[in-house]
């Protein structure tokens, strides 16, 4: 059941918020929107859910339009929270799943099961305004998982958490995406999209300006980095031909540079000025592919 997005637009009066925006998601993966605010991400997902009209283009999944014949297969969470304050988790939860179909008994089995999961079982009978504002986010995630959709959209999923719910909601969406559902998520923490996504997507003023495989995206951009922690200066460096970055370090060195055979020959360079405790060749970062994409408007 593969996700399309062809050629979708989306105007509010004279401004483009999405600019003709195509993309195939594929079944079963994780994908990532990376942006700055405003980068159209939240719109996009808006109207991949028929919450928004497009004003041009078509969205299907499977071949057919998202609407409310599908809506049990889908799964939401808003990045603006929007659990009923006064409502018991307990209450909430199945009124949700009843809402996609799901039996009350069903719904009370799979809240149980996630409460358990996210160690707060005891706040099944609690209302949601009791709730510290990171475990009213993991009772809004289990809103959008309960009824176990196939596809789930998840916007800024990790924004305001602490570490360790950090990692615990990390885990709860792979192991969804181990049991099969197709996951769109949009971030601004570029390591969250890294770690976890084979494809992605980087918006900037409602335009895709990178998408793709995370490996080929990383292969194309043909830079890499190259960490040196040396005993002796390195400054001489940043003018070394085939390096288009320097940064000092605490320790010595991060240079871009254009490609293995600069990291060689810097090697040959320097090999015999003294102690080097450190030097890697690494892939480049998505934060690096973003910058010299996006520029610095990144937040």
């Amino acid at each position: 059941m593969v996700l399309k997005l062809e050629h979708v637009s989306k105007r509010f009066g004279q401004f483009t918020a999405v600019d003709d925006l195509s993309l195939t998601i594929p079944e079963k993966e994780m994908f990532g929107f990376l942006g700055a605010n405003g980068a159209g991400k939240t719109t996009t997902f808006r109207m991949i859910l028929g919450l928004l009209d497009s004003s041009g283009g078509k969205i299907t999944w499977d071949g057919q339009p998202i609407d409310y014949s599908t809506s049990h297969l889908v799964g939401y969470l808003p990045e603006e929270r929007g659990l009923y304050p006064k409502l018991k988790v307990r209450d909430q939860i199945v009124y949700l799943a009843r809402l996609r179909g799901m039996p009350k008994n069903k719904a009370l089995t799979e809240l149980i099961y996630w409460l358990d999961r996210f160690k707060i079982p005891e706040y099944e009978n609690k209302k949601v305004e009791e709730l510290s504002k990171g475990n009213q986010q993991k009772i809004q995630f289990i809103a959008a998982v309960v009824h176990k959709p196939k596809l789930l959209i998840l916007d800024e999923p990790f924004s305001g958490l602490d570490p360790i719910n950090v990692e615990m909601l990390k885990e709860a969406v792979l192991t969804l995406k181990q049991n099969g559902a197709t996951i769109v998520f949009s971030s601004h923490q570029m390591h969250h999209v890294e770690e976890m996504c084979e494809h992605l997507c980087i918006m900037h003023k409602g335009k895709p300006v990178v998408h793709g495989s995370l490996k080929e995206i990383k292969r194309e951009f043909g830079k890499k980095n190259l960490i040196i922690h040396a005993e002796f200066p390195l400054d001489s460096l940043k003018k070394y031909p085939g390096v288009v970055k320097a940064t000092p370090t605490m320790e010595g060195i991060l240079l871009q540079i254009e490609g293995e055979k600069v990291a060689e020959s810097i090697l040959k360079e320097i090999v015999n000025n003294g102690f080097i405790r450190k030097f890697a060749l690494e892939e480049p970062s998505l934060n690096d592919i973003f910058i010299e994409k996006v520029g610095n408007s990144y937040e």
